[in-house]
């Protein structure tokens, strides 16, 4: 029985940072060009939003030179850091999530197409 759970246990960490791993950063290069007019991907350089390079694995709003809404402080002090979960869930719905975000932006729908805009995003480290 201990092992069945120490294998068991064992599978589940070894599986966890793969659950999210069926993106395709070629097409979410091309997902990024709805992001683009606001946020830039590749450079540590804000427009309208914050620089996304870097920000799978990056404190919620700690870009130091960005003015960051109250709303999206207070959904940071509930989240911590943009992990594929929390990144995930909130290109879907951003309003949904923070509802008085600076960012006027619907969201991703598609499920393929936020899991290939985070592939992308991951290549932008």
């Amino acid at each position: 029985m201990k092992t069945s759970l120490t294998l068991a246990i064992a599978l589940l960490a070894a599986t966890a940072g793969t659950a999210f791993a069926d993106g395709d950063a070629e097409k979410g290069a091309k997902v990024f060009n709805k992001c683009k007019a606001c946020h830039v991907a590749d450079a540590e350089t804000n427009r309208v939003g914050p620089y996304l390079k870097g920000v799978i694995g990056r404190k919620i709003a700690s870009v130091a030179d960005y003015k960051y809404s109250d709303s999206m402080k207070e959904f940071a002090s509930a989240h911590d850091t943009w992990d594929d979960a929390t990144f995930l869930e909130y290109i879907t719905d951003p309003k949904k999530d923070v509802p008085k975000t600076k960012m006027a932006f619907a969201g991703i729908k598609k499920e393929q197409d936020r899991l290939d805009l985070l592939a992308y995003l991951k290549t932008m480290q």
